[in-house]
């Protein structure tokens, strides 16, 4: 993984165009590219977003590859690969140019990230710590290097952590019953 070494602001990174389709995430003043996922991080977010999409959430509350803004030591951007909004939050993002969660809107309801090769410290660590900064109900890391499905739900002030392997149902709080099995979400089938 390759970073920048110029420090930028959050402003800066909202006007950042190098001319190319390349995805980036800002970590404390750093623009960080993001890498094109493997296949099976693919299938496991697409198979999450037709799923949820089967449970009745409607399609202007799903997004993949939307940003969030966090609290990092500066204001940073995260790009999680599945995001579950809010009515609210849906209704403030109708219509946006850019598809960013600023830090004055409502929270996500949920986001997953796809644990990358080399990334875990960051999905694990990081994010988890700035997802509960910025009051995000529920984060999933779903590891498919390690085979587990982690679900993080939001309790007075702390993500408490329920851990899903093999055959176990995976339960999420913010969405209810879902009838899946952390082999299936891990597989993407």
């Amino acid at each position: 993984m390759v970073t920048t070494t110029q420090k930028m602001s959050f402003e800066e990174f909202l006007d950042y165009d190098d001319g190319t389709d390349t995805l980036y995430e800002l970590e404390n003043g750093e623009l960080i590219p993001m890498s094109s996922e493997s296949d099976i991080n693919q299938r496991i977010a697409v198979f999450l977003l037709v799923y949820f999409s089967q449970l009745g959430i409607a399609s202007y509350r799903l997004r993949m590859k939307a940003e969030i803004a966090v609290n990092s030591r500066l204001v940073g951007v995260r790009v999680p690969d599945l995001v579950v909004y809010s009515e609210e939050l849906a209704e403030m993002m109708e219509g946006a140019k850019r598809s960013l969660v600023y830090m004055d809107m409502p929270p996500p309801l949920l986001v997953v990230e796809v644990v990358s090769p080399n990334q875990a410290n960051r999905d694990y660590r990081y994010k988890r710590s700035e997802y509960a900064a910025r009051g995000i109900a529920e984060y999933w890391i779903v590891d498919a290097i390690d085979q587990k499905v982690t679900v993080l739900e939001w309790v007075e002030g702390f993500y408490e952590e329920q851990v899903y392997t093999d055959d176990q149902a995976v339960a999420s709080p913010a969405l209810g019953n879902l009838g899946i099995t952390a082999t299936q979400v891990l597989q993407g089938s």
